[in-house]
């Protein structure tokens, strides 16, 4: 099924590259830009961005990889970036 008329990208080609980048490197983070790279096009007018994530979303191998999951979770508590938590002139307090 054709799944980007723009750029005649279908379901197929998706999985396909899907399946190669999972294959060459398992710890990838999968992406649609990633995708239209490995197939050597790019996006157009994005009507087919629904589609395309479904599709996308459908593949067996597009689950993000064990080492990656749960990064968010280690972080709570940590600080933003490295920065104080008053870094910003605005959150100092007002000049009297």
């Amino acid at each position: 099924m054709i799944i980007c008329h723009c750029t005649q990208i279908s379901d197929h080609d998706i999985r396909a590259a899907v399946d190669w980048m999972r294959a060459s490197d398992p710890e990838t983070i999968i992406t649609p830009g990633k995708i239209y790279h490995a197939l050597g096009k790019r996006a157009d007018c994005g009507g087919c961005m629904p589609l395309f994530l479904d599709t996308m979303r459908e593949c067996d191998s597009l689950a993000v990889p064990p080492v990656l999951r749960g990064l968010r979770a280690k972080r709570i508590g940590a600080s933003h970036e490295g920065r104080r938590q008053s870094h910003r002139v605005s959150q100092r307090g007002a000049a009297v």
